[in-house]
Protein backbone atom coordinates (compact mmCIF):
# COMPACT_ATOMS: atom_id res chain seq x y z
CA UNK A 1 0.00 0.00 0.00
CA UNK A 2 2.01 3.26 -1.26
CA UNK A 3 1.43 6.58 1.02
CA UNK A 4 -0.97 7.65 -1.79
CA UNK A 5 -3.74 5.60 -1.11
CA UNK A 6 -3.74 6.76 2.93
CA UNK A 7 -5.98 9.30 3.79
CA UNK A 8 -4.32 11.34 6.59
CA UNK A 9 -6.72 13.37 8.69
CA UNK A 10 -4.59 15.79 10.15
CA UNK A 11 -5.93 17.26 13.71
CA UNK A 12 -4.89 20.70 14.44
CA UNK A 13 -5.62 22.01 17.97
CA UNK A 14 -5.12 25.67 18.38
CA UNK A 15 -5.05 27.85 21.24
CA UNK A 16 -2.88 31.53 20.49
CA UNK A 17 -0.95 30.50 17.90
CA UNK A 18 -1.75 33.17 15.54
CA UNK A 19 2.05 33.44 14.78
CA UNK A 20 2.67 30.14 14.19
CA UNK A 21 -0.58 28.12 12.62
CA UNK A 22 -0.89 29.39 9.40
CA UNK A 23 2.98 28.29 8.63
CA UNK A 24 2.05 24.61 9.73
CA UNK A 25 -1.17 24.27 7.98
CA UNK A 26 1.41 25.68 5.05
CA UNK A 27 3.95 23.13 6.11
CA UNK A 28 1.28 20.20 6.10
CA UNK A 29 0.12 21.00 2.51
CA UNK A 30 3.40 20.82 1.15
CA UNK A 31 3.80 16.83 2.41
CA UNK A 32 3.27 14.21 -0.56
CA UNK A 33 0.73 12.69 1.52
CA UNK A 34 -2.67 13.35 0.80
CA UNK A 35 -4.33 15.00 3.87
CA UNK A 36 -7.41 16.63 5.06
CA UNK A 37 -6.89 19.38 7.90
CA UNK A 38 -9.29 19.88 10.65
CA UNK A 39 -8.24 22.80 12.78
CA UNK A 40 -9.69 23.45 16.36
CA UNK A 41 -9.82 27.05 18.06
CA UNK A 42 -9.76 26.57 21.75
CA UNK A 43 -11.20 30.03 21.89
CA UNK A 44 -7.96 31.86 21.15
CA UNK A 45 -7.46 35.47 22.33
CA UNK A 46 -4.72 36.40 20.29
CA UNK A 47 -6.08 36.81 17.14
CA UNK A 48 -5.69 33.09 16.05
CA UNK A 49 -9.66 32.76 15.88
CA UNK A 50 -9.79 35.86 13.62
CA UNK A 51 -6.87 34.43 11.45
CA UNK A 52 -9.06 31.08 11.08
CA UNK A 53 -11.99 32.71 10.17
CA UNK A 54 -10.30 34.59 7.47
CA UNK A 55 -8.55 31.29 6.24
CA UNK A 56 -11.78 28.73 6.01
CA UNK A 57 -13.21 31.73 3.87
CA UNK A 58 -10.08 31.59 1.33
CA UNK A 59 -9.60 27.95 1.58
CA UNK A 60 -13.13 25.78 2.14
CA UNK A 61 -11.33 22.60 2.10
CA UNK A 62 -10.03 23.47 5.50
CA UNK A 63 -12.08 21.92 8.11
CA UNK A 64 -12.27 24.47 11.00
CA UNK A 65 -14.03 24.45 14.54
CA UNK A 66 -14.14 26.83 17.12
CA UNK A 67 -14.82 26.39 20.94
CA UNK A 68 -16.68 29.14 22.50
CA UNK A 69 -14.65 28.60 25.89
CA UNK A 70 -11.39 27.27 26.62
CA UNK A 71 -11.57 22.97 27.22
CA UNK A 72 -8.10 22.40 26.42
CA UNK A 73 -6.59 20.15 24.13
CA UNK A 74 -7.72 17.20 24.68
CA UNK A 75 -11.31 18.68 24.03
CA UNK A 76 -9.86 19.77 20.98
CA UNK A 77 -8.85 16.75 20.33
CA UNK A 78 -12.34 14.76 19.91
CA UNK A 79 -13.68 17.45 18.65
CA UNK A 80 -11.37 17.39 15.74
CA UNK A 81 -11.44 13.83 15.51
CA UNK A 82 -15.37 13.66 15.53
CA UNK A 83 -15.17 15.47 12.38
CA UNK A 84 -12.28 13.00 10.72
CA UNK A 85 -12.58 10.80 7.60
CA UNK A 86 -9.31 9.88 6.80
CA UNK A 87 -7.54 6.36 6.83
CA UNK A 88 -5.12 7.60 9.58
CA UNK A 89 -5.15 10.09 11.80
CA UNK A 90 -2.47 12.17 13.23
CA UNK A 91 -1.88 14.78 15.76
CA UNK A 92 -0.22 17.95 14.58
CA UNK A 93 0.55 20.25 17.49
CA UNK A 94 0.32 24.35 15.62
CA UNK A 95 3.68 25.93 17.28
CA UNK A 96 5.83 23.99 14.98
CA UNK A 97 7.93 22.22 17.23
CA UNK A 98 7.13 19.22 15.30
CA UNK A 99 7.77 19.13 11.78
CA UNK A 100 5.67 17.93 8.86
CA UNK A 101 7.88 16.85 6.64
CA UNK A 102 7.89 13.43 9.08
CA UNK A 103 4.88 12.46 7.71
CA UNK A 104 5.88 9.96 5.75
CA UNK A 105 8.47 7.69 8.03
CA UNK A 106 5.82 8.29 10.83
CA UNK A 107 2.89 6.63 7.97
CA UNK A 108 5.45 3.87 6.66
CA UNK A 109 4.70 1.57 9.37
CA UNK A 110 0.67 1.61 9.06
CA UNK A 111 0.98 1.52 5.62
CA UNK A 112 3.26 -1.83 5.37
CA UNK A 113 0.50 -2.97 7.50
CA UNK A 114 2.60 -3.64 10.38
CA UNK A 115 1.58 -1.01 13.14
CA UNK A 116 -2.14 0.33 13.98
CA UNK A 117 -0.48 2.92 16.00
CA UNK A 118 2.98 4.71 15.35
CA UNK A 119 4.84 6.39 17.89
CA UNK A 120 7.56 9.80 16.91
CA UNK A 121 10.05 9.64 19.79
CA UNK A 122 12.23 12.32 20.33
CA UNK A 123 14.40 10.46 22.30
CA UNK A 124 15.58 7.78 19.88
CA UNK A 125 18.36 9.88 17.85
CA UNK A 126 16.89 12.58 15.55
CA UNK A 127 17.70 16.11 15.66
CA UNK A 128 16.72 18.07 18.60
CA UNK A 129 17.26 21.40 20.38
CA UNK A 130 18.93 21.66 23.91
CA UNK A 131 16.39 22.95 25.86
CA UNK A 132 15.40 21.91 29.48
CA UNK A 133 16.81 19.06 31.63
CA UNK A 134 14.14 18.80 34.43
CA UNK A 135 11.04 18.81 31.16
CA UNK A 136 13.74 15.54 29.59
CA UNK A 137 13.77 14.32 32.97
CA UNK A 138 10.21 14.75 33.51
CA UNK A 139 9.48 12.88 30.20
CA UNK A 140 11.41 9.78 31.00
CA UNK A 141 9.30 9.44 34.60
CA UNK A 142 6.28 9.95 33.32
CA UNK A 143 7.02 7.27 30.21
CA UNK A 144 8.69 5.09 32.75
CA UNK A 145 5.64 4.88 35.36
CA UNK A 146 3.06 4.64 32.51
CA UNK A 147 5.46 1.15 30.44
CA UNK A 148 4.85 -0.12 34.24
CA UNK A 149 1.33 -0.10 34.25
CA UNK A 150 0.77 -0.34 30.19
CA UNK A 151 3.83 -3.45 30.03
CA UNK A 152 4.54 -1.22 27.06
CA UNK A 153 8.34 -0.19 26.28
CA UNK A 154 7.84 3.25 24.60
CA UNK A 155 10.65 5.72 24.94
CA UNK A 156 8.46 8.89 24.37
CA UNK A 157 5.10 8.35 26.05
CA UNK A 158 4.69 12.41 26.01
CA UNK A 159 5.31 12.70 22.27
CA UNK A 160 3.29 15.32 20.33
CA UNK A 161 3.39 12.71 17.20
CA UNK A 162 0.69 9.92 17.72
CA UNK A 163 -0.60 8.53 14.38
CA UNK A 164 -3.69 6.05 14.83
CA UNK A 165 -6.03 3.83 12.31
CA UNK A 166 -8.31 6.30 12.51
CA UNK A 167 -11.51 3.28 13.08
CA UNK A 168 -9.31 2.33 15.58
CA UNK A 169 -8.77 6.32 17.88
CA UNK A 170 -12.53 6.65 17.02
CA UNK A 171 -13.68 3.29 19.56
CA UNK A 172 -11.47 4.92 21.81
CA UNK A 173 -12.96 6.18 24.94
CA UNK A 174 -11.23 9.47 25.36
CA UNK A 175 -12.38 12.04 28.17
CA UNK A 176 -9.68 14.10 29.57
CA UNK A 177 -9.92 17.73 28.27
CA UNK A 178 -6.02 19.08 28.95
CA UNK A 179 -2.64 17.02 28.18
CA UNK A 180 -4.12 14.37 30.40
CA UNK A 181 -5.19 12.96 26.23
CA UNK A 182 -1.24 11.70 26.09
CA UNK A 183 -1.22 9.32 29.42
CA UNK A 184 -5.23 8.52 28.16
CA UNK A 185 -4.42 7.69 24.79
CA UNK A 186 -1.58 5.35 25.46
CA UNK A 187 -3.66 3.58 27.86
CA UNK A 188 -6.25 3.02 25.55
CA UNK A 189 -3.98 1.24 23.11
CA UNK A 190 -2.39 -0.81 25.56
CA UNK A 191 -6.09 -2.28 26.55
CA UNK A 192 -6.68 -2.53 22.81
CA UNK A 193 -3.87 -4.54 22.28
CA UNK A 194 -3.42 -2.33 19.09
CA UNK A 195 0.50 -2.69 17.51
CA UNK A 196 2.66 0.32 18.30
CA UNK A 197 5.58 1.46 16.51
CA UNK A 198 8.06 4.20 17.16
CA UNK A 199 9.85 5.98 14.49
CA UNK A 200 12.61 8.80 15.55
CA UNK A 201 11.71 12.24 14.73
CA UNK A 202 13.40 15.88 14.88
CA UNK A 203 11.85 18.21 17.40
CA UNK A 204 12.36 21.68 17.34
CA UNK A 205 11.07 22.78 20.97
CA UNK A 206 10.29 26.22 22.16
CA UNK A 207 11.16 27.78 25.44
CA UNK A 208 8.94 30.21 27.36
CA UNK A 209 8.76 33.32 25.69
CA UNK A 210 8.29 32.01 22.41
CA UNK A 211 4.87 30.58 23.71
CA UNK A 212 5.20 27.34 25.56
CA UNK A 213 2.21 26.64 27.36
CA UNK A 214 2.52 23.06 29.17
CA UNK A 215 4.34 23.47 32.94
CA UNK A 216 5.01 21.77 36.22
CA UNK A 217 1.57 21.20 36.83
CA UNK A 218 0.23 19.45 33.64
CA UNK A 219 3.51 17.32 34.67
CA UNK A 220 2.19 16.36 37.97
CA UNK A 221 -1.43 15.72 36.49
CA UNK A 222 0.13 13.45 34.28
CA UNK A 223 1.20 11.26 37.14
CA UNK A 224 -2.29 11.20 38.11
CA UNK A 225 -4.13 10.32 34.64
CA UNK A 226 -1.66 7.44 34.47
CA UNK A 227 -2.66 5.79 37.32
CA UNK A 228 -6.35 6.72 36.53
CA UNK A 229 -6.76 5.23 33.01
CA UNK A 230 -4.66 2.38 33.82
CA UNK A 231 -6.08 1.42 37.12
CA UNK A 232 -9.26 3.11 38.07
CA UNK A 233 -10.52 3.83 34.49
CA UNK A 234 -10.04 0.93 32.10
CA UNK A 235 -11.99 0.38 28.91
CA UNK A 236 -13.81 -2.61 29.82
CA UNK A 237 -13.06 -5.90 27.59
CA UNK A 238 -16.87 -5.30 25.66
CA UNK A 239 -15.06 -2.19 24.08
CA UNK A 240 -12.11 -3.46 23.44
CA UNK A 241 -13.04 -6.50 22.06
CA UNK A 242 -14.40 -5.13 18.96
CA UNK A 243 -10.99 -4.06 17.85
CA UNK A 244 -9.42 -7.18 17.81
CA UNK A 245 -10.81 -8.85 14.36
CA UNK A 246 -10.21 -6.12 12.46
CA UNK A 247 -6.55 -4.54 14.07
CA UNK A 248 -4.16 -7.33 13.46
CA UNK A 249 -4.66 -7.03 9.75
CA UNK A 250 -3.91 -4.35 7.05
CA UNK A 251 -5.57 -1.51 6.88
CA UNK A 252 -9.57 -1.73 6.37
CA UNK A 253 -11.40 0.88 4.51
CA UNK A 254 -14.59 -0.61 5.00
CA UNK A 255 -14.14 -0.03 8.95
CA UNK A 256 -17.06 1.36 10.69
CA UNK A 257 -16.36 4.58 11.84
CA UNK A 258 -17.78 6.57 14.98
CA UNK A 259 -18.79 5.36 18.31
CA UNK A 260 -16.83 6.94 21.86
CA UNK A 261 -17.34 10.37 22.99
CA UNK A 262 -16.27 11.27 19.81
CA UNK A 263 -19.16 10.70 18.66
CA UNK A 264 -20.81 12.69 21.76
CA UNK A 265 -18.92 16.13 21.38
CA UNK A 266 -20.79 19.22 21.08
CA UNK A 267 -20.56 23.16 21.65
CA UNK A 268 -17.98 23.52 18.40
CA UNK A 269 -18.83 25.84 15.83
CA UNK A 270 -17.67 24.94 12.16
CA UNK A 271 -16.12 27.69 10.02
CA UNK A 272 -18.85 28.48 7.65
CA UNK A 273 -21.72 28.04 9.67
CA UNK A 274 -21.78 24.69 9.46
CA UNK A 275 -23.66 21.81 12.48
CA UNK A 276 -21.60 21.27 15.84
CA UNK A 277 -19.09 18.78 15.46
CA UNK A 278 -20.60 15.85 16.94
CA UNK A 279 -23.10 15.86 14.24
CA UNK A 280 -20.49 14.92 12.12
CA UNK A 281 -19.40 12.50 13.94
CA UNK A 282 -22.84 10.71 14.37
CA UNK A 283 -23.41 10.78 10.70
CA UNK A 284 -19.98 9.05 10.53
CA UNK A 285 -18.44 12.09 8.62
CA UNK A 286 -18.11 15.35 8.83
CA UNK A 287 -20.84 17.67 7.63
CA UNK A 288 -19.48 20.20 4.84
CA UNK A 289 -23.83 21.54 4.48
CA UNK A 290 -24.89 24.89 5.89
CA UNK A 291 -26.78 24.60 8.98
CA UNK A 292 -29.77 26.96 10.34
CA UNK A 293 -29.50 29.08 13.48
CA UNK A 294 -30.83 26.75 15.89
CA UNK A 295 -28.22 23.67 14.25
CA UNK A 296 -27.49 22.20 17.58
CA UNK A 297 -27.45 22.75 21.27
CA UNK A 298 -24.07 24.65 22.52
CA UNK A 299 -23.15 25.20 18.82
CA UNK A 300 -23.18 29.12 17.74
CA UNK A 301 -22.61 30.75 14.36
CA UNK A 302 -19.57 32.04 13.29
CA UNK A 303 -20.42 35.20 12.79
CA UNK A 304 -21.92 35.05 16.36
CA UNK A 305 -19.03 33.77 17.73
CA UNK A 306 -17.13 36.88 19.44
CA UNK A 307 -20.15 38.00 21.33
CA UNK A 308 -20.38 34.61 22.99
CA UNK A 309 -17.11 33.97 23.24
CA UNK A 310 -15.61 33.45 26.48
CA UNK A 311 -12.08 33.00 28.21
CA UNK A 312 -13.24 31.52 31.35
CA UNK A 313 -10.55 28.82 32.44
CA UNK A 314 -7.43 29.69 31.44
CA UNK A 315 -6.41 25.81 30.30
CA UNK A 316 -4.22 26.23 27.26
CA UNK A 317 -4.61 23.44 23.91
CA UNK A 318 -1.07 24.22 22.63
CA UNK A 319 2.23 21.86 24.06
Amino acid sequence: MSNDSLTVSVLIPCYNEVDTVENVIARVRAVPVPTEIILVDDCSVDGTRDLLQKLAEQDPSLKIYFHEINRGKGAAIRTALAAATGDVTLVQDADMEYDPMEYPGLLEPIRQGVADVVYGSRFLGGPHRVLFFWHQLGNQLLTLLSNVLTNLNLTDMETGYKVFRTDLLKRMRLTTDRFGFEPEVTARVAQMRCRIFEVPISYWGRDYEAGKKITWKDGFAAFWFIFKFNLLDRMPKSETAAAYPAHWHRLDRGAPEGGGDAAAEVGATKAGGAGSAGGAARAGKASRAKASAGASAGASTVAGSDAAKSTAGNEETGS
